[in-house]
């Protein structure tokens, strides 16, 4: 019975596959614009940030067994702020 990182990988194997075919800068931008847009756009524009966070942890658990102690914790971090912004936006406080 494969493991759930396993399964994730085999899954993953085709978007991650067109995400290394794209320039490098494609996307950073994507995220980029999907987290300037969520910000700026009122109401659901948390959806959009959320997207991110989604994104961000994917790449994150793919990730994980290559990074070191500082890699981890800085994705960890970027990761966290993201999920703080989709938060913040999601339920306003008044």
């Amino acid at each position: 019975m494969p493991t759930f990182r396993q399964s994730l990988e085999r899954a993953s194997l085709p978007a991650v596959s067109r995400l290394s075919d794209l320039h490098p800068v494609v996307p950073f931008l994507g995220v980029l614009v999907l987290l300037v847009a969520g910000v700026l756009v009122p109401g659901w524009g948390w959806v959009l940030t959320a997207l991110v966070v989604v994104f961000l942890a994917w790449m994150l658990v793919l990730s994980w067994p290559q990074l070191r102690g500082v890699e981890r914790l800085m994705r960890a971090a970027v990761l966290l702020l993201a999920v703080a912004i989709t938060l913040s936006q999601a339920f306003p406080r008044g």
